[in-house]
């Protein structure tokens, strides 16, 4: 999977690539060139008193030096370049992946786990790109080239290469295999520490109304120390390596000393080729070493890629059709015909056989008890979900068929839970859509009872609102929704309890606007409190997932007794 997603991503930056391996070569050919050059100033220089010589190979020595250091910095600016683009790309795939994702594939990988995904986990991999684009170049030039430039000092310390190189390779091996399952043991718990972080900061307010800030302390430090004890051992194992490839190195370098000294002063080896051997050993074991420290971050980018790639290879059960229906002959209408629906793993349907419709303009209620399928209902309609038995249709077109921008186009959605984005009061209003003026976000903020509390607040439209609305009061986040989906201009509105935080008096002027300044406007109102409903043109009763009631007000006091019961047990705590 790694491998396939560096391929994907950076081929496309292939020519930057191209310009990392010139130039890493170049580097790692001047590195490998400059012991020698040493030896012949030792050796020939230095040993006839050629002070010329030693000058003009010095500055030549000089001038390469700085080419390689120049080649290395052009290599690693091109690496960078590459490796960000490619991260960029990843997360942007992964977010429009899950952009595209239903409810259900949201809920089956959690908001907590695709943030990490698109966050550390693409952040693993792009630094993998980015350290492998040049450890990866310089690493096996260093190994190989130092092998055959050190042969060609003295074969006779060769074996002490064939000894340390296995020596270094068996040990980097040993500690990288038990680095794997722990990467993937980290990933998991750094998943945990998101998802309570999260749950935390969302559910303040309810954390310190029940007084739970120790426990919820409490359960956020042992997620913590979880991390921790994983991310400990991890931390051991690399910290472990080094200093045995460190032992490995210096043992090496002390044996080339003692058996290179013996070699010189049997004058087989000259000293100037004994310090360039010493060099090419240190440079053979140097390459073996960023080879090792490569394959550290691998086994952690893999497992990374692992889980961007279950993002990437995931299909959404919300898919587009391949043509798409883009008219829709009855603009508001909403018709359900058998419709069903099952959640994945679940043992009975939450909906089932479920028949009725709206026609365009009318008020379409949807009241029940608790767990009844009313909000599954609703989110049916604008294909947050698809009903596994049935049909939905919107306009006269089956949501399964129609072209899905068009259908949501169509549809404007006030949630159970508004919720509003880091911004202004006009950012979030025309979220429905940005080109409407500050008169029509006004006159939808009049007729959903909210131009008052926006005038009052510092800055009117441009009043700053907090991520999620939290600087506003729950009923004021309703007013501000309900305002932003009459700002998108829909022909059908859905209103999934949407009332509740309201007092009676403006639950009534609300709808009373409502009903007036959009008479063509289709509305699907779902609510608890029985006066919301009480004037809609069709009210449908739920029970257990399926409809035991549908007719007008009067209609179901008389044939329902489940709306009866409700209806009572309502007017008797408003009594």
């Amino acid at each position: 999977m790694l491998g396939k997603l560096l391929v994907r991503y950076l081929s496309t930056y292939r020519w930057l690539l191209l310009g990392v391996l010139v130039f890493q070569f170049t580097a790692a050919m001047a590195a490998l060139y400059l012991p020698r050059l040493n030896a012949d100033i030792i050796d020939q220089g230095v040993a006839r008193g050629d002070t010329a010589y030693i000058w003009s190979t010095g500055i030549f020595m000089l001038a390469i030096s700085l080419g390689q250091i120049t080649a290395s910095i052009i290599a690693t600016y091109f690496a960078a370049r590459t490796a960000m683009a490619a991260g960029r790309d990843i997360r942007r795939d992964v977010f429009e992946k899950v952009s595209a994702f239903s409810e259900r594939e949201v809920s089956q990988f959690g908001p907590g786990s695709l943030i990490t995904r698109n966050t550390n986990d693409v952040q693993q991999v792009q630094m993998l790109a980015m350290m492998g684009a040049t450890m990866l170049v310089t690493a096996p030039l260093l190994a190989i080239g130092g092998v055959v430039m050190a042969l060609q000092q003295d074969v006779g310390l060769s074996w002490l290469i064939g000894v340390s190189v296995p020596t270094l390779l068996v040990i980097a091996g040993l500690v990288i295999s038990r680095m794997v399952p722990l990467f993937r043991r980290f990933q998991t718990k750094l998943d945990a520490v998101n998802r309570i972080l999260r749950e935390q900061l969302t559910g303040v307010r309810v954390v310190r109304a029940f007084v739970r800030e120790d426990i919820e302390e409490e359960r956020f430090r042992g997620a913590n120390t979880d991390i921790l004890i994983v991310g400990r051992k991890v931390g051991s194992l690399f910290v472990l390596l080094f200093p045995l490839a460190m032992l490995v190195l210096n043992v090496t370098v002390v044996g080339v000393i003692w058996f290179g000294g013996i070699q010189v002063d049997a004058g087989t080896v000259e000293i100037g080729t004994l310090f360039a051997f010493m060099q090419y050993v240190g440079q053979i074991l140097m390459g073996v070493l960023m080879a090792s420290f490569m394959t550290i971050m691998i086994p952690r980018a893999a497992v990374s890629a692992e889980r961007i790639g279950e993002v990437l290879a995931s299909e959404s059960t919300l898919t587009r059709p391949a043509e798409p229906v883009r008219v829709f002959p009855r603009p508001g209408a909403v018709e359900f015909e058998g419709v069903g629906f099952t959640y994945p793993g679940a043992e009975s349907p939450v909906l089932q056989g479920l028949t009725f419709a709206a026609e365009p303009g009318e008020t379409l209620a949807i009241v029940g008890s608790t767990g009844s399928g009313k909000t599954t209902l609703v989110s049916l309609i604008p294909r947050l979900f698809d009903a596994t038995a049935g049909t939905v249709r919107v306009g006269g077109v089956d949501v399964r068929e129609a072209d899905l921008d068009l259908l949501w186009k169509g549809i404007g959605l006030v949630p159970q839970r508004p919720f509003l984005f880091t911004g202004t009061v006009a950012s979030n209003l025309r979220f429905g859509r940005e080109d409407a003026t500050d008169e029509e976000l006004w006159a939808a903020l009049e007729i959903a009872q909210g131009r008052d509390f926006v005038e009052a607040m510092e800055g009117g439209l441009g009043a700053r609102i907090a991520q999620g609305g939290t600087n506003v009061s729950g009923g004021q986040r309703q007013r501000l929704a309900i305002a932003r989906a009459i700002v998108h201009q829909p022909d059908l509105l859905i209103f999934d309890d949407s009332f509740s935080a309201l007092d009676l008096a403006t639950d009534a002027r609300l709808r009373q606007a409502l009903w007036r300044e959009l008479p063509d406007v289709t509305k699907v109102v779902v609510a608890q409190r029985i006066s919301t409903v009480t004037g809609a043109d069709r009210i449908v009763v739920l029970d257990g997932g399926r409809v035991v009631g549908n007719g007008t007000h009067r209609e179901l006091l008389e044939t329902s007794a489940t709306y009866r019961e409700i209806v009572e047990s309502q007017l008797g705590v408003e009594a």
